[in-house]
């Protein structure tokens, strides 16, 4: 098995489930936007690294758009080099519309942590020779307003369900590649990791989330992910 599998196993997964209110929407842009995401697979993620860090769920600008985890859309085209075919979930919120690498509204979250690795590796190929990003949940969560809405906000049935499917898509990524970190993007992630890893030898580890709703992530954010990381023994 290799991570395209067990993305077409997760995106089968949560494709299955229903969702009751306060979701509205759900997207999975494992299906729609399958082609840069597997382009992303392909080149960053196969074989063992040594760092494995962790995000919550697609970003309405980032990963929804492109199909990236922290997915900006400048970012992914023009540090990761990735672009691609995009089409449109099966049900769209009027005011969330996908529109691909078209889109021009860009992704905090995706800006700040690219960024971060741009300016301490210069390369992809030199960060994803050791680390690898991932989310743990596929999906973007709209309510009936379009509001976004996090995996946590769920009802405590369709988390059960959901976290089940991201929980064995998880396991099963670890055990591909073996890291001896793992570090969640925000508090969430974590939790998640530790609840779905129990037992492991990992060094678990959390860096703020880089979204603009966190306020520590709206100053300093790249220096505090540097200090986390020089603690855990990533960086020197």
């Amino acid at each position: 098995m290799n991570l395209i599998d067990i993305s077409c196993t997760l995106a089968e997964a949560v494709d299955a489930l229903h969702f009751s209110p306060p979701v509205g929407y759900a997207y999975n842009p494992l299906d729609y936007a399958r082609e840069p995401h597997e382009e992303y697979l392909r080149r960053y993620g196969e074989g063992r690294r040594e760092v494995f860090m962790l995000g919550m769920n697609p970003g309405p600008y980032g990963m929804a758009q492109t199909g990236v985890p922290f997915g900006d859309v400048v970012m992914v085209r023009e540090w990761l080099g990735i672009d691609g075919s995009v089409g449109h979930p099966p049900r769209e919120h009027p005011r969330r519309i996908v529109q691909g690498f078209a889109v021009t509204r860009r992704e905090p979250s995706g800006t700040r942590l690219w960024g971060w690795a741009r300016a301490r590796w210069q390369t992809p190929d030199a960060f994803f020779r050791r680390f690898y990003v991932a989310n743990y949940c596929p999906l973007l969560f709209l309510s009936e307003a379009g509001e976004n809405l996090t995996p946590d906000k769920l009802t405590a049935a369709d988390r059960t369900a959901l976290y089940a499917a991201c929980d064995a898509a998880l396991t099963r990524t670890i055990e591909l590649q073996q890291p001896r970190y793992a570090i969640g993007i925000g508090n969430f992630a974590t939790k998640r990791l530790q609840s779905a890893l129990p037992g492991s030898n990992l060094i678990f580890g959390t860096i703020p989330h880089p979204s603009p709703a966190n306020p520590k992530a709206n100053s300093g954010w790249a220096e505090q992910v540097d200090t986390v990381m020089k603690e855990l023994g990533v960086m020197e």
